[in-house]
């Protein structure tokens, strides 16, 4: 039986679905989550889609609202089937990952290239550009047709996973997303809605990340940095940072863009995004994060002095391997 064929049978075979995603989701891990809540619904499982905090930023998505949110969790016996969605490894749960463990039969359908294979199933494709991208096939291998409203879920995640599609996309992507676009979706809608609204106190964050923004390197490689008091100063959430990682990379000479935002914990989050030669996944990688060839991250207890230099440090040395690898 092949894996698709197993992930019909097990969803088929089960009476209450749960639906997990990773801490701090992003628009790929609310879309993908979303996508297959309303597509389970739609097929009438007995489904419910828990995200601790989800980002306020995607409350436009169809069954936004029904999600189950806060600190109360709902009851694993509940279930007899959890379906993970863009987690690549279990640290990724954090604060789910004991409801995860209490259900006996899992599935997990991501596109990272790190994943772990933790699930009793997996569809891992990481030539994928997103969870989303997987769930189509997936919804396609069990007769499910996309309507409207999966449709919106679905083209979220892929327009935000892939940078509005600034970053590398294969023909099978946009043939999938004009697939969406068939239903009727307002895809101009949805990429104003994702990456252009946006409210004056976001603004005057932006402004301040601005402000701070080193170019280092010979302008190849941009750094900058938010703290706690900029969200407590403008009465923002970290949600509220998302996409600022990107004006560095924007810079016409830059290659590599690095974003550091403080944690309630005094840890720093750090985004790593580049634009055409550097695997960022591998420095990522060096210190206990990853992600994909052209956006990555981790998580680091060091001084932001000090992280950014040891960074950077390796931002070189797999800059100067490049080059090397062009000379060759």
């Amino acid at each position: 039986m092949s894996v698709l064929e197993n992930i019909k049978e097990n969803i088929d075979n089960s009476k209450s679905i749960l639906i997990l995603t990773h801490v701090n989701p992003d628009g790929d891990a609310i879309g993908s989550t979303l996508g297959f809540y309303n597509a389970m619904k739609k097929i009438e499982k007995k489904v419910v889609a828990y995200i601790p905090v989800p980002d306020k930023a995607f409350s436009f998505l169809p069954g936004y609202s029904e999600l189950l949110t806060g600190p109360t969790k709902p009851n694993a016996s509940d279930f007899d089937l959890v379906v993970a969605l863009d987690v690549s490894d279990l640290t990724r749960f954090e604060d789910t990952l004991d409801l995860f463990n209490a259900i006996d039969n899992s599935i997990c359908i991501d596109h990272h290239i790190t994943n772990q294979n933790y699930a009793d199933i997996n569809y891992i494709n990481a030539v994928a550009s997103s969870t989303c991208e997987n769930l189509m096939v997936i919804l396609a291998s069990m007769g499910i047709a996309i309507n409207k409203e999966i449709g919106e879920c679905l083209y979220t995640g892929i327009l935000t996973d892939t940078g509005g599609f600034r970053y590398s996309c294969k023909a099978e992507t946009m043939e999938m997303v004009a697939t969406i676009m068939e239903t009727g979706v307002n895809t101009a809608k949805i990429y104003r809605t994702v990456f252009d609204v946006t409210t004056l106190n976001r603004t005057k964050l932006v402004g301040r990340c601005i402000d701070r923004m080193e170019l280092l390197e010979d302008g190849k490689v941009a750094f900058t940095y938010m703290t706690l008091k900029d969200l407590e100063d403008l009465s923002l959430e970290e949600a509220d940072s998302e996409g600022i990682v990107n004006l560095g990379r924007n810079i016409d000479t830059t290659e590599v863009s690095i974003f550091a935002k403080e944690r309630p914990d005094g840890s720093y989050k750090l985004s790593l995004r580049s634009n055409d030669f550097i695997d960022i996944s591998i420095v990522a990688s060096k210190f206990g994060g990853g992600g994909h060839v052209r956006a990555a991250g981790f998580e680091s207890a060091m001084p932001i002095e000090q992280i950014k230099q040891i960074i950077i440090d390796e931002v070189r040395k797999q800059y100067e391997k490049e080059e090397k690898n062009e000379e060759a």
